[in-house]
């Protein structure tokens, strides 16, 4: 990739990467808002502080810098962020079922809203995260560190939370129908399930 068609791509005006091959490339600061990333491979990626509300459908994403990115209604459907820098990305109403987050550092993330139905959670530490009206249906949250989490108004109906820590978890009006709870760590939350 030439220097002209890495700074088209950082101003937004390439817009058109379905499949593209970006590994290891510095995009922070980019505008790719719009931009159609779908099964583009962004492995190792410098994305930090970017505006990533785009379709990443598929993509690869591994070892990605997503450090204070706006991934803020994105597509992330199926996407792989396994080993992803996340620190204060927010993911508020973004498109994330069946995406693959295990084990992830996603403290005090931005879920608002978000549809993680069927992802992979397992293992991330989401403490004081807000999952608030987020879709985590069918979700493996096995081994996740929930603590302090607002969970308030999300659907968990079906997920997979065995052993992991809901320690004064908010989570009022949540959806707990089917979901399993196997050696969970409920102290302090007021766990009704609806």
């Amino acid at each position: 990739m030439n220097s002209s068609d890495l700074e088209a791509i950082r101003q937004g005006t390439k817009t058109d990467l379905m499949g593209a091959d970006l590994t290891g490339l510095d995009l922070s600061d980019a505008s790719l808002a719009q931009a159609n990333l779908k099964g583009a491979n962004l492995s190792g990626a410098n994305l930090k502080q970017a505006d990533l509300r785009a379709n990443f459908r598929g993509a690869d994403l591994l070892g990605a810098d997503l450090r204070d990115a706006d991934l803020r209604n994105a597509d992330l459907r199926g996407a792989v962020l396994l080993e992803a820098d996340t620190a204060n990305a927010s993911f508020a109403g973004a498109f994330l079922a069946g995406a693959v987050l295990s084990n992830l550092n996603l403290l005090a993330a931005d879920f608002r809203g978000a549809d993680l139905r069927g992802a992979n959670l397992s293992g991330c530490i989401l403490r004081n995260a807000d999952l608030g009206n987020a879709n985590l249906a069918g979700t493996d949250l096995s081994g996740a560190d929930l603590e302090e989490a607002n969970l308030s108004g999300a659907i968990l109906r079906g997920a997979t939370l065995t052993r992991a820590n809901l320690l004064c978890a908010c989570v009022d009006g949540a959806s707990f129908d089917g979901a399993s709870l196997d050696n969970a760590c409920l102290t302090g939350t007021p766990l009704t399930p609806q």
